[in-house]
């Protein structure tokens, strides 16, 4: 609700810390108190990457990204509406142990999320430090843009090629103005789902990402 807000009514792109909270009282939107977001299972997940004495991403826990029960990772959108509109969505559960202060890419426009009508959105997961080098999700749309590539071997460039040369790994979920859908990973797996209008939903865990035709117009 309050990325809507500001995208219906802000000046701005983003927002951030006391300004961003006074602009969500404003418009009405829920407040909680910081311990709000405090519950036992990231405690504990806390509690096991102090004894561990790493920074855990969430898809590189001991218990592993594909147990269900511990899965508190990023959580992305993108969608394509009938006027033809792109948008994406990020919003993510960040590192575990990490330094106070750190940022990752989620909020980062262009390097977690980014969406373009002219080409794609864009909804990253993984070591967000790689994704804010190679600025992702706009490097999707600009080997779309400049280079011609269609967003497949975009999508894949990233993930498979400027990540890795980075120590990057995980995952992004993307669409383009055509309908075409790509959701590249190099993890063990990655949490992703489709729906189309008319169509029953899709999700899947393991396995190559599949590129899906764009509906016949």
């Amino acid at each position: 609700r309050a990325a809507r807000a500001v995208m219906e009514a802000g000046e701005h792109v983003l927002m951030a810390g006391a300004g961003a909270e006074a602009f969500a009282r404003q418009h009405g939107l829920e407040m909680v108190e910081p311990d709000f977001f405090s519950t036992e299972a990231r405690r504990d997940q806390l509690r096991r990457a102090l004894a561990a004495g790493q920074v855990a991403l969430d898809h590189d826990t001991a218990s592993g990204p594909l147990d269900e029960t511990r899965k508190f990772g990023t959580v992305g959108a993108v969608a394509l509406d009938r006027d033809g509109h792109l948008a994406a969505l990020t919003s993510t559960g960040g590192m575990t142990n990490k330094r106070p202060g750190r940022i990752g890419d989620s909020p980062l426009i262009g390097a977690g999320t980014y969406a373009d009508d002219r080409t794609a959105a864009v909804s990253c997961t993984g070591t967000g430090e790689a994704f804010i080098r190679v600025a992702a999700a706009h490097d999707v749309c600009a080997r779309m843009a400049y280079g011609g590539q269609d967003l497949a071997a975009a999508a894949r460039a990233v993930v498979e090629d400027a990540l890795p040369a980075v120590g990057g790994r995980g995952g992004l979920i993307a669409v383009d103005a055509r309908g075409r859908v790509a959701m590249p990973f190099n993890t063990e797996g990655m949490y992703r789902g489709l729906v189309r209008p008319g169509d029953a939903p899709t999700t899947a865990i393991f396995g190559a990402s599949r590129r899906v035709p764009a509906p016949a117009r």
